[in-house]
Parts: structure tokens; sequence; C-alpha cells
């Protein structure tokens, strides 16, 4: 038998891939082993980076964090004992010959601002949002995130360090037959709780001078990793906070998807703390990781009502004077009808490496107080900002604190409750909704069936008997040949979307990121799969919630929606 340590594996390697949040995959294919392959390979890429490119020099701290997951810290019996990947972090860390600075269980944003103030690296150990049975990491440089052009030299690296420790002789490696490190369970290093103190400064710094003395909320803490910090800040801004749901299992909340048993669940916690403390104004949280913010307003019913990411951002845009916003295709076009449509930058892909991207481009142009957010609610600051005499310096990660504080303060100041102040932006309203465990090769097919062949068409546009094909710049493209294949793909979907499902004739077709379909009634739907998981998304967006979420409802129904229609006609 050969002596290397892949000849002695009992499992078949599972690959980790690039989404567009770091690294994820489900914890059974989490082995210690391939989170410590990854890792190094990516820290050794990093320290290649000229410094000024984000890059870092052994001998240097190196910060890491992690999340409430289980996986992230311990070792989890039920699959199948992986887990303790934090612990395996801080061995690639110090294998490639760094300090590793353990910055403890706290958000994604305050590992990455502490990070960032000392031009230093960082790890989270997050799965976010997504299901118990996943998890993952997020590497991100001295400058901010790992960016799409890092991933393809970043990958050559991953081959390359695979090669060389799957080489390596059994007996000498770290690593046991189960991809496990043959020492066991690991103490981490002693946590350094200075990003703590420095991410409740940033915030109530800021704010400082304002206060939201007179608003009641309730924070719904369920296995937020930021569930005390956030309380934190909030009541030292003045708030009266009332913690509620506070977990010890392990909760997904996917702020672009908040489902109808969860608001009931919230409606709920709401109704019994309502009765014993009286009137509340909203309900805030955030996802597991806390960079992508949840709110909801409370109406003088008690009735709690959800506000999606992309209108908290416009919200929080306004509020910060922003005069250049970034967002991707999947966002809410009511931005396209409001007060920051000519702040609006071209709209990117989906994940934040795009928006940052966008946001670069914002500041080689001049623009000063630069932001940009996602459908799901996180708001990256790309440049520095001054309100009322304070300076916000500049975080381009998603946050969840920045767009709840600029929500809470606007209403506030402006004397006006949540429903009251979302009632000011255009009329348009938001659901997404989504199919778990929908295999990615097939929602790949079904966006294949639905686009042109040509990678370069980015847009067509049906007016009358013509349609107007544009590229990424919005330039025209001139052919015939494509302009055939888009009305065979126009008349394909109308099959899908129907007069008997409420849908109007198709108008354009965007192919930014999936495809985005918009009809002569205003009604807009937009299909992507997930970059971290095996699902597809539908995001909707109509001139009433209900049309809206009617939208969301007949993609997802079971087991004859649209997108189980759009399955059965690529298998």
């Amino acid at each position: 038998m050969p002596n290397d340590l892949l000849s002695h594996l009992n499992y078949e390697p599972q690959p980790l891939k690039f989404g567009t949040s770091g690294r994820r995959g489900l914890v059974v294919d989490l082995t210690q082993l391939e989170v410590y392959i990854n890792a190094r390979a990516e820290l050794e890429y990093l320290q290649n980076l000229p410094l000024d490119q984000g890059g870092i020099a052994k001998g240097d701290d190196f910060f890491f964090a992690y999340d409430l997951r289980p996986s992230s810290t311990t070792f989890v019996e039920q699959e199948q004992g992986r887990g303790e990947l934090a612990q395996v972090i801080v061995r690639a860390i110090l294998d490639s010959g760094m300090k590793p600075v353990n910055l403890g269980c706290i958000p994604t944003p305050a590992l990455t601002f502490c990070a960032l103030s000392k031009d230093k690296g960082s790890i989270m150990v997050t799965g976010s949002h997504i299901p118990f049975d996943r998890n993952g990491y997020k590497t991100n440089t001295s400058k901010g995130e790992l960016l799409k052009l890092h991933e393809e030299p970043i990958h050559r690296a991953v081959q390359q360090v695979r090669e060389r420790v799957y080489k390596e002789p059994f007996q000498t490696s770290l690593f046991d037959r189960n991809g496990r490190m043959k020492v066991g369970h690991c103490a981490l290093p002693p946590v350094d709780s200075s990003a703590i103190l420095a991410y409740v400064d940033r915030y109530v710094e800021f704010f400082g001078g304002a206060s939201l003395k007179g608003m009641s909320l309730l924070f719904y803490q369920h296995s937020a990793v930021g569930r005390d910090l956030v309380l934190q800040i909030l009541r030292r801004l003045g708030a009266e906070v009332m913690p509620i749901g506070r977990s010890e299992s392990f909760v997904p909340i996917d702020t672009e998807n908040i489902t109808s048993g969860q608001l009931k669940t919230m409606q709920a916690l709401a109704d019994e703390a309502i009765e014993e403390f009286g009137d509340v104004h909203a309900i805030v949280s955030t996802d597991g990781d806390s960079d992508r913010p949840l709110l909801l307003g409370v109406d003088a019913n008690s009735r709690v009502h959800f506000f999606g990411g992309d209108l908290v951002g416009m919200v929080a845009a306004e509020y910060l004077g922003a005069d250049a916003v970034v967002v991707p295709i999947s966002c809410n076009d009511a931005i396209d009808r409001s007060s920051l449509a000519n702040a609006l930058e071209p709209k990117t892909r989906i994940g934040s490496p795009y928006v940052i991207a966008g946001m670069d481009v914002a500041l080689k142009n001049g623009k000063n107080t630069v932001c940009g957010w996602e459908a799901n609610g996180g708001f990256l600051t790309g440049s520095t900002i001054v309100r009322n005499g304070k300076t916000l310096k500049a975080l381009p990660t998603r946050d969840a604190v920045l767009p709840i504080l600029c929500t809470l303060f606007s209403a506030h100041e402006k004397q006006l409750s949540l429903a009251e102040l979302f009632e000011r932006l255009p009329r348009r309203f938001s659901c997404a909704a989504l199919l778990k465990q929908f295999p990615r090769k097939i929602s790949l097919k079904i966006l294949e069936s639905c686009s042109p062949v040509n990678g370069v068409v980015k847009e067509a546009i049906f007016q009358g008997d013509q349609v107007f094909l544009l590229d990424e710049s919005k330039v025209e493209i001139p052919s015939d040949a494509r302009r055939a294949d888009l009305w065979k793909i126009r008349d394909r979907l109308a099959v899908f979307f129907d007069a008997e499902k409420g849908f109007a004739e198709i108008i354009r077709m965007n192919y930014t990121d999936g495809v985005r379909i918009s009809f002569h009634n205003g009604d807009v739907a937009h299909l992507r799969p997930s970059g971290n998981a095996d699902e597809l998304r539908i995001y909707a967006v109509a001139d009433t919630q209900s049309r809206a979420k009617a939208i969301a409802s007949l993609a997802v129904a079971e087991p004859d929606g649209i997108l189980r229609a759009l399955e059965k006609s690529v298998r």
C-alpha cells in the first residue's frame, strides 16, 4: 500500500468551492484536512501579494473569529465527528509562519473592521445564514474582501497545496484517516476583546450627540453571533431594548427569504413581550454571523411588518447622504424611481465582491460618499462618511448594524413609525423565495435554456415587433441572428409565466446575473441559483406586496410551481 496521506483516507474528499461569500459546504464534507488545504493556500497566496494590494507578511498577526455554529469550534457527533474548524484555521495560520489572534465569537464585520484598521488579514469561520448542516469560512486580505480577480490564482494555489499535503507520508502527516488532526481536540488561543470594543465605539461615536431615547425595541437574539454586542450598541444609543427569542440551538435566518413560519414566530414573541412590557416600535435582528440586518415594524395593532433589506439600504443611504450607491441587479427597483436615482451606479452581479468593485469605480470617478448593499440588507461603505461633524471610516464588507441604526434614527428624527418611513419610498414591493436541495446542474440548465448562446448579450428590450440587445456597457449589439434567438427565448418563458398566472407580456430580459424577466404590468421575476448551496432562488418585484408574494409563491409551489415546471423542461 502507498505510504502517502491520500492513500490512507477512508473517505472521498469533497473539494471546497468559492461561493459569493467565501467557501461553504456540508459539515460532513468539511474535514479539517480540506479546510486546512484551502486556508493554507489562501494564506500563502496573500503572502505573495504586494502589501499595497492586500498582501500579508510572515511573522505578522493574522486575525480570526467564529460564529455560534457548533461545528465552528467543537466536534459534532451527528455530523460524523466533523468540526473544530477554527482550530484547524489556527494551525494553518501557524504553519504559514504567522501569529493567530483570536477575536472570539463576534460578527463578521467586527472582525473585518478590526483587521483592516491594522492592515492585517483575517478569516471568519461561519456558515452565515445557511442551514445547520453546513458551515464554511471567509478569508479577507489586509485591504478587504477577496475579489473575483483573486479566485483563479487562489484556485491554482489550492491545487499545489493539495498535492503537497496529500503526498506527505501518512506517519508524519498532521491528519488521520478521517481527515481530522491527529492531536484531537485543541484549545483555542485566549480571546482578544479589542475588536468588540472597537466595533461598539465605531457606532456609538458616529451617532454620538443623537439618541434613540423613547424608542422601544425588541431584539430577536436567536443564535446570532452579535446578539449581545448589537444589543449593547442599541442601549448605549438610548433605545429601550428587550431581548427575545434567544436560542442555544442554531437557527438559520436568511434575511432574503423570511418565511411565513418565521414571521409567525416573531409575531408570537412580539405578542408575548407586548403583553408583559407594553407597546414597542420595532423588532430588530441579524442573520447568523450578524452581517445582514433583519428589521420589522410593529403597528398600532401590534402586528409585525417585515421590511426587505434592499429597502432598508435605501433608507440608510438617504440618511447618510450618499452621492454614489451600488446595488446588485436583484435589488428592488424602487431605487430607480427614488431620490437616489441620480446617485445610482451601474447595477452589478450578485455578491459583495461585485458591489465592492462597483464602489471602487465610483471612487475613482470622483464620488465622495459611496455605499452599497445587497438584497439581503448587508450594507457596505466604500468611503469615509461624514455626517453632523462625525466621521465613519469605510468598511467595504457587509454590515448589519449601520443600516439598522440609520433606519431607526431616520424614523426617530422624523417622528415617524417605521411603516410611515417606508411608505415614503416609491411603492414597489419585493419578495424572495427558494427551493432547497435543488441541484445546481439543473439550475444551470434552466438558465442556459433561457439565455442567448452568446454571453455578450446582457439585456434584451422588446418594443412592438422589435428587440434591442445591449451589452454590459448598455451599448446596442447589432445582430439579426441573436434577435431571433431572443424572440424564441421570450416565447419559451411566456409558457411558464403566462396570463393565467397573472403575468403580462414580457418586455425585458436582463442577464447580468441569472435571468431577470420584466413584464408590461410592472411585475419582475428574477431567477438565480445560490452561490453557496444547492438552491434556486426567485426575486419577485411588483406594485403591491400581495402580488410580489404571489409571484414568489407561484414560482416555488410544490410539486408543480414555475420552477418545478422549468426543471421538468430541461431534464
